[in-house]
């Protein structure tokens, strides 16, 4: 038995803001993926794999009829015969390992399911999102439900506001371009919910506050703007702001050992360096125009390039 594949999520812009209704932008992400699989003679890891399947079933199970209902004997009887998510995709590294296996549990086994096929209205894409909002809580304490969102329809997401959300298009990669989007490895594993809770203690001050409506989440709006726009320049502007914010006000969610190297980019335009997911470790976000110069610069880390301009 092996499921369709559900992809990883990048979400481009809006880490953070989103949660104070920032725009926001997400991409699948298909070098990583996973599926639900069973297997003759299973691994360690698969063994794992089944036994927080059969945790995550037990919980899917107590969530409320008037928001998604399933079939839950064929889930258990799935869940006890060994099923697992089989996924190359890196835990805690704000990729979306948890939303892939949320959407490929959805896709195999809630009724009356919203499916890509559907002209996905905004109504659609709000029910879906509140659907894996509660799934995924399971994992994060707290889930926005975008990043199921995204690996159920792979397809990039806009976020204009908390209830406003829609299926989008960005501009096409330019394959021979110099500039682009990479992932650099922290080599640390971040964990989401004491970066979430930390955020929301720092929400009680009236400075932070502030600055995140007036320059966090200035910046990241504009970002999103101009990367639909393909307006690369002034996308290097805002993201080189947006960098400068992240290093000054968010450094507990940037690893320690990168504190020096996110000032570097700043200072050198070589790159500009942001969070990817709630930080803390896992994926580091990096912006260039110039991806060979960045890779000199960064040549002791592993980059992976997701998009190029």
């Amino acid at each position: 038995m092996k499921g369709p594949l559900f992809y990883s999520k990048i979400l481009l812009f809006g880490e953070y803001g989103i949660i104070k209704d920032s725009k926001g932008l997400s991409i699948p992400y298909s070098f990583y993926n996973g599926a639900l699989k069973k297997d003759e003679n299973p691994s360690e890891e698969a063994i794992k794999s089944n036994e927080n399947l059969k945790r995550f079933a037990y919980y899917i199970q107590n969530i409320d009829d008037a928001i998604v209902r399933f079939d839950n004997e064929r889930l258990h009887s799935d869940v006890n015969s060994g099923m697992y998510f089989d996924s190359s995709i890196p835990q805690g590294y704000g990729v979306g390992s948890s939303g892939a296996l949320v959407a490929a549990l959805y896709d195999k086994y809630a009724f009356d399911k919203i499916t890509v096929l559907e002209n996905l209205t905004r109504e659609k894409l709000l029910k879906l999102k509140t659907i894996f909002s509660a799934m995924e809580s399971f994992f994060h304490g707290k889930s926005s439900g975008l990043d199921p969102l995204n690996s159920y329809l792979s397809i990039p997401i806009l976020i204009n506001s908390k209830d406003n959300i829609e299926a989008t298009g960005i501009p096409a990669q330019q394959t021979k371009g110099k500039g682009g989007v990479f992932l650099l490895d922290s080599g640390i594993i971040g964990e989401t919910a004491p970066m979430v809770s930390l955020f929301m203690e720092n929400m009680k001050q009236e400075g932070f506050r502030s600055m995140l409506k007036n320059q966090f989440i200035k910046h990241t709006d504009a970002c999103v703007d101009d990367f639909l726009r393909g307006d690369v320049k002034s996308l290097f502007r805002n993201t080189k702001q947006l960098s400068k914010v992240v290093l000054n006000h968010f450094k507990p969610m940037i690893p320690q050992q990168f504190h020096e190297l996110w000032k570097k980019g700043i200072e050198t335009n070589e790159y500009y360096l942001k969070l990817c997911g709630s930080g803390g470790g896992g994926y580091i976000l990096g912006f260039t125009e110039d991806m060979e110069k960045a890779k000199q610069s960064l040549s002791n880390y592993k980059l992976e390039v997701v998009y190029n301009f």
